[in-house]
């Protein structure tokens, strides 16, 4: 009882179990579970972003808004959810409660069989825990620029494809900047839920648009010319007028959405429209020259503009184009994909420079969660595996049992500090944990031999554990000077690691591994 007060009162043991309280709120601060499904994606111009619902750039997963009922029948699980969109119908006020509020909107007259508020859920999160492509699944892709590259205009890429990908309405788009040691610039983005086919044309191509009437450009995509872009259903979509048509081989769908020019792109085409001559066919007044859409220099769709517009400053102008397909359904799908392609480049412009993708990576949901699991399984057997091996070696439980519960402790102070950074665990950093535990082992190891050895007796407790700490110290500056080029090494694909085991040996030497050598020193005391 007497060295139980001792411990409760040492500054390192306390110190210890401050950390590893603070590390378990930031993990999980929530004792009991959360009610309803999470919010993890939200499209532009939905019913429910329109009705004032948005996605923070930065929060905590258990701090997540969450829909906990839609239309008054409560959303428990990603089942419930859609079940209860499935009842949902046209022209009526729907109402959809939240964690942080209640929404009410008004579902449009032209929506057909299952409604879409444009929101994507899945279960709540468990922790602030944030797991990598390598254990949830997801879209991994290092892209490298076309020859050389500014570093202003590596971060204006990196920031213009984060609005792109912002445009898909998805939380947790990892998007940064990395070079390997031989000083090549590239671009690694990690998307969770999002396979490679979705993003890798979009990613790739510069994104260059232009709108050209004979040889003169009208405008160009992005802010400067375009102010806004139509995504919602009232003005985007198939065209209602034109539709779909069957040809040899398939079907031809065409679609159509409003964008708004600024002042001076509607200035600049009534100054090149103003000249132009005027034509007539089948009984409709057209201008001579067309306005053709180039997209990366490739005409995707050509115009005709009526003669009310020659000459004249208007801002709000219809975009169109078309998509193909074996079946009327593959059609659409096609022409749908093309506009949401258009409206991304309208949207956010292009980018600096041309970009070619190095390396691809796609992992399913399933497989990641499969990986997740044996790394806890193999977790669990070396912990167990290497506790046997020392209680062989020292025969004493009251060495053993402070051992495993102050290397478990590390654990939890190198994730509650993963969840406080928010940086994503991945096999890199579980590899990372793996080290931290293998050298914290062999560090306690020298601590016990230290503080047990009979040719020591003669030094008194504190000269024996500062002999054991100055070599634990001695192997950290060592092991740190060895991980920082981890850093850059593999293009940035394997910092998790570096991170990791810098944090966990950090933790250790600093917090950790005092404590265990005075919980060891009280405990052994007679």
């Amino acid at each position: 009882m007497n060295k139980i007060k001792k411990l409760l009162v040492n500054w390192r043991v306390l110190l210890l179990l401050t950390f590893l309280v603070l590390s378990m709120l930031a993990i999980k601060p929530q004792i009991f579970g959360t009610e309803g499904v999470e919010i993890y994606s939200l499209k532009t111009n939905s019913s429910l972003a329109e009705a004032g619902l948005v996605i923070p750039a930065k929060v905590m997963p258990t701090a997540r808004e969450r829909i906990l009922s839609v239309d008054g029948i409560q959303t428990d699980t990603v089942e419930d959810y859609y079940s209860a969109l499935s009842q949902l119908r046209a022209n009526r006020t729907v109402s959809v409660e939240t964690s942080t509020q209640t929404y009410a909107f008004l579902i449009p007259g032209n929506a057909e069989g299952a409604v879409d508020v444009g929101v994507k859920v899945k279960e709540a999160s468990f922790s602030n825990l944030r797991m990598g492509l390598d254990l949830e699944g997801g879209t991994r892709v290092l892209l490298q620029p076309a020859g050389e590259i500014s570093e202003e205009d590596l971060e204006t890429t990196v920031d213009s494809l984060k609005e792109r990908l912002n445009v898909y309405g998805l939380r947790d788009i990892v998007v940064r900047s990395a070079s390997d040691l031989e000083g090549n610039d590239f671009i690694l983005i990690e998307i969770a839920g999002v396979t490679e086919d979705e993003i890798q044309e979009l990613l790739a191509r510069q994104g260059k648009f232009e709108a050209k009437i004979g040889n003169e450009t009208v405008f160009l995509g992005g802010k400067k010319d375009i102010t806004y872009v139509c995504r919602s259903a009232d003005c985007s979509g198939i065209d209602p007028y034109v539709g779909c048509q069957p040809f040899e081989g398939g079907y031809h769908c065409r679609f159509a959405f409003q964008i708004s020019l600024s002042p001076e792109a509607a200035q600049h085409h009534a100054d090149i429209t103003r000249n132009l001559k005027t034509v007539s066919e089948a009984g409709s007044c057209y201008l001579s020259d067309d306005l053709t859409l180039y997209l990366d220099d490739v005409e995707v769709d050509r115009l005709r503009v009526g003669c009310e517009l020659k000459g004249s400053s208007t801002t709000d102008i219809q975009i169109s184009g078309s998509g193909a397909g074996f079946t009327q359904a593959d059609a659409v799908n096609d022409a749908l994909k093309n506009m949401k392609k258009l409206q991304t480049v309208l949207l956010t412009g292009s980018l600096p420079v041309k970009l070619d993708i190095v390396k691809t990576d796609t992992i399913s949901p399933s497989l990641g969660k499969e990986f997740l699991h044996n790394v806890m399984l193999v977790g669990v057997l070396a912990l167990v595996a290497v506790s046997g091996v020392v209680l062989v070696r020292y025969r004493k439980i009251v060495v053993i049992f402070p051992m495993v519960l102050v290397m478990l402790s590390e654990l939890v102070l190198i994730l509650g500090f993963a969840a406080l950074a928010g940086w994503n665990l991945d096999l890199a950093s579980i590899a990372g944990l793996i080290v931290v535990v293998g050298t914290g082992m062999n560090h306690f190891i020298v601590i016990t031999d230290e503080t047990l050895r009979k040719e020591a007796q003669e030094l008194d407790w504190k000269s024996r554990i500062k002999k054991a700490l100055f070599i634990s110290m001695g192997a950290e500056v060592i092991n740190l000077g060895s991980l920082i080029p981890w850093f850059w090494a593999g293009a940035g694909l394997l910092k998790g690691f570096a991170l990791t085991t810098i944090v966990g040996m950090s933790v250790g030497v600093l917090i950790a591994r005092p404590a265990y050598a005075t919980i060891v020193k009280i405990l052994l005391e007679e």
